[in-house]
């Protein structure tokens, strides 16, 4: 590498003393039509060129050897350096003055023209630095961006770039094994508080120079800011999470135990009066408290049962064991479970006989059937009519759930399916805001679509199922057979 340097730079010296053993030999020609003076001024043409090529070494060595050969061929008497005549020593005194101020001004515009060039492209090597890692916000993300960027500036042979932290890993370039020897420079990726890793580059020649070391140190400042930038957006997307956790978890808790409060005093208050013997065995209040207590009990199961499902939804755990069911069995079992807590209400059902087999989970569409049939009867004033109705659309069945209660604004249509989400003040109706949250999830999970409409008269739940299942249509129903 040193022998490599040597014989470049000893190149541009005999290049030098080549070009003014050159200009001599064209100016010795014309010895005797050139003045001493005009032979002077000529011979500053190629010192400041051969400055602003080789620099100014080559072009004061340049200029001294000028002096020399000025003297020995264009100064009377000639092949001599002997000096006669005082104006010749003038002249060749300010020659040479005069060379090696040249030398010295070409070499030092040269010296920052190349300094200014050498800036210019650390400008832009970090611009475009700046510029790919902005918006990134994962830790392999900015690695990579930044070892390419390393890599192509510093023309290494080998690079990698190792992450400390909670997740600590190193990303290298090229996809092969490190060299065997140690890493010709080591830059720590460093911040305010403390070390985030480390760049480790293997370039073996040329030496890495003070400038590239500073520039890949500038280079490493910058991947420590985006790299704590990105660990501080993690940081404040995690609290923000784990705040909006902490409020979920306290409406659900306030909902659930308000929820829970109510049918667990009902049970307990008609278990209280059957075992205190206040309600003699023939009275017609035993069969009422019994019913209250199966009811009350069904509530219970219900709200746990919407917990878990909202779990399992959140979870992505919710998985539907579909088989081919009839439709009108399903809510038939629903209403019939809901006659008591329906009383006040009528139910008009429109689903045709002849409706073809879905393929759904029983147990999940009954939760469905439920929560809807539930929230209509929350909202909609007594003694009003429910009507629950399906037909086909194309390859769907498409079910309808209307009642007569007030209509809900545009803007909240969309939103009502959301965990929590109420129009009508948490006082003023009960529920643990999480049925049609439900609903939502497994709809479709089950491939299906729901929504919530306003109508002339009322409001309406709507859903779609899809009727076929794993690219097979619905089965037939089976034919009544008569027998003689």
């Amino acid at each position: 590498m040193r022998i490599s340097s040597f014989i470049s730079r000893s190149g541009q010296y005999f290049l030098a003393i080549g070009s003014i053993a050159l200009t001599t030999a064209i100016f010795f020609t014309v010895r005797e039509a050139l003045d001493a003076t005009v032979v002077a001024l000529l011979y500053l043409i190629p010192l400041g060129l051969i400055t602003a090529f080789w620099g100014l070494a080559p072009g004061i060595t340049s200029a001294l050897i000028t002096f020399l050969t000025f003297n020995y061929f264009f100064i009377p008497p000639y092949y001599t350096l002997a000096v006669h005549r005082p104006a010749d020593v003038v002249i060749l005194l300010v020659f040479l003055v005069v060379a090696v101020v040249i030398s010295q001004l070409v070499g030092r515009m040269q010296e920052s023209l190349v300094t200014a060039t050498a800036r210019e492209r650390e400008a832009t090597q970090l611009y475009e630095l700046s510029a790919a890692l902005t918006g990134l916000h994962g830790d392999h993300a900015i690695t990579q961006i930044l070892a390419k960027q390393v890599r192509a500036v510093s023309q290494g042979e080998y690079v990698e770039i190792r992450i400390t932290g909670a997740e600590s890993f190193a990303f290298h370039l090229p996809e092969t094994t490190s060299p065997l020897r140690p890493p010709e420079l080591i830059v720590t990726i460093q911040t305010a508080r403390d070390a985030l890793g480390e760049i480790l580059l293997w370039r073996a020649a040329p030496t890495i120079s003070l400038g590239e070391k500073r520039l890949l140190e500038t280079f490493a400042s910058q991947g420590a800011l985006a790299l704590e930038r990105a660990r501080l957006a993690q940081t404040e997307s995690r609290a923000k999470v784990l705040e909006e956790s902490d409020h979920l978890k306290s409406i659900l808790l306030s909902s659930v135990s308000h929820e829970l409060r109510t049918p667990l005093s009902t049970i307990k208050a008609a278990a209280s009066s059957l075992r205190g013997n206040e309600v003699s065995w023939d009275s017609p209040a035993r069969p009422e408290l019994i019913a209250a207590i199966d009811d009350e009990a069904d509530h219970l199961n219900m709200l746990v049962g919407n917990l878990l499902d909202m779990s399992r939804i959140e979870s992505g755990a919710l998985k539907p064991k579909r088989e081919w069911n009839i439709l009108s069995e399903i809510l038939g079992s629903v209403l019939a479970r809901m006659r008591y807590s329906a009383e006040e209400h009528k139910f008009k059902v429109d689903v045709p006989e002849n409706l073809p087999f879905v393929p759904v989970d029983y147990v999940q569409m009954e939760q469905v059937f439920t929560n809807l049939v539930s929230n209509s009867l929350k909202y909609a004033p007594s003694n009003t009519i429910i009507c629950i109705r399906a037909n086909i659309e194309g390859d769907t069945v498409r079910v309808q759930v209307r009642n007569q209660g007030p209509q809900v604004p545009s803007e909240h249509l969309e939103r009502i399916f959301d965990k929590f989400y109420r129009i009508t003040a948490a006082d003023r109706v009960t529920g643990t805001g999480l049925g049609l949250s439900i609903c939502k999830g497994i709809i479709e999970a089950h491939g299906g679509r729901i929504w919530a409409e306003n109508m002339s008269d009322g409001f309406a739940f709507n859903f779609t199922l899809p009727l076929t299942w794993e690219g097979a249509p619905p089965p037939q129903f089976p034919m009544d057979t008569e027998t003689e």
